[in-house]
């Protein structure tokens, strides 16, 4: 008799492991703007040897199948800096995206209180979501990836790097 169950497992992330390579590849790989800036399978093979080197790299699973992937680089400016954030097309619009980046975020807050990302000027899709997350557009940046393109620099911020504000006391300098 065939199985009536058809629950779909929860979501999980976790660190890359070297196996889910092909799966991150292949999500990158046929995706904008990856393939729109000139990315290939080739270069994605070389950036995963078999992961990312000093970086942290975190896959989201639904179904038992890799759904995504983000790969995080730590101290970035004053903060972290978001490279990468790709969800396969087969599970988009189901809030993997969501759920990855609110993963990563809990990361970097717990440590830094700033988090940042770039996103394709063309991209609008990953720019509304972006806003919708709370990251605002910081500037351009022209021909970052490919002469023509402009990256937009975003930023997620629980406040100042400093806890002290400026008490704005006039300098003094010894001897005047």
């Amino acid at each position: 008799m065939p199985s009536t169950d058809h629950s779909v497992t929860a979501p999980v992330i976790r660190p890359m492991r070297a196996e889910d390579r092909p799966a991150a590849i292949a999500i990158l790989a046929n995706a904008d703007p990856w393939q729109r800036l000139g990315y290939t399978t080739e270069d994605w093979d070389r950036i995963f040897a078999p992961v990312p080197q000093n970086r942290d790299t975190y896959v989201i699973e639904s179904d038992a199948r890799v759904a995504g992937i983000a790969i995080l680089r730590r101290k970035f400016l004053i903060g972290d800096y978001l490279e990468l954030l790709g969800i396969a097309e087969w599970a988009k619009g189901r809030g993997l995206g969501s759920r990855l980046l609110t993963h990563i975020e809990s990361l970097v807050f717990a440590r830094t209180k700033n988090l940042f990302a770039c996103v394709s000027e063309f991209n609008q899709p990953a720019r509304q979501f972006y806003a919708r997350k709370g990251y605002r557009e910081i500037g351009p940046i022209p021909d970052l990836l490919i002469a023509g393109a402009t990256e937009i620099l975003l930023r997620k911020t629980m406040g100042p790097a400093r806890a002290e504000s400026m008490n704005h006391q006039p300098l003094t300098i010894p001897g005047d």
